[in-house]
């Protein structure tokens, strides 16, 4: 499946005005990253891929339409998935984007 082009749109038009902006094809995806960093990205398989705290991980997945990020079998802390039902209103969006730059900005 390739990811939602319509969804990658909304998060440009989120991150665009974000400095060291990039875009990235990945993991079937396409990522946006801060410099460098993932933040979030338009999933292969639907929905959001986005970068949290993972000391407020355990919290963010009691949300509805929040779901572990599952690659090569494996839960990977730090990243999220959140379901295109969690994303219709540019604000739910822009929440999740806005959680994913400041990860971005954070890391080293």
């Amino acid at each position: 499946m390739a990811y939602d082009d319509d969804l990658a749109h909304r998060i440009r038009e989120l991150i665009g005005p974000e400095p060291g902006v990039s875009e990235k094809r990945m993991f079937g995806g396409l990522a946006f990253l801060i410099n460098g960093h993932m933040a979030v990205a338009a999933s292969g398989q639907g929905g959001l891929m986005v970068r949290v705290d993972r000391d407020e991980r355990d919290a963010l997945l009691k949300g509805k339409f929040v779901s572990p990020m599952i690659m090569r079998n494996k839960e990977t802390h730090g990243w999220l998935r959140v379901d295109a039902g969690g994303l219709k209103t540019k604000r739910q969006l822009q929440t999740w984007v806005a959680r994913g730059v400041e990860q971005a900005r954070s890391a080293r």
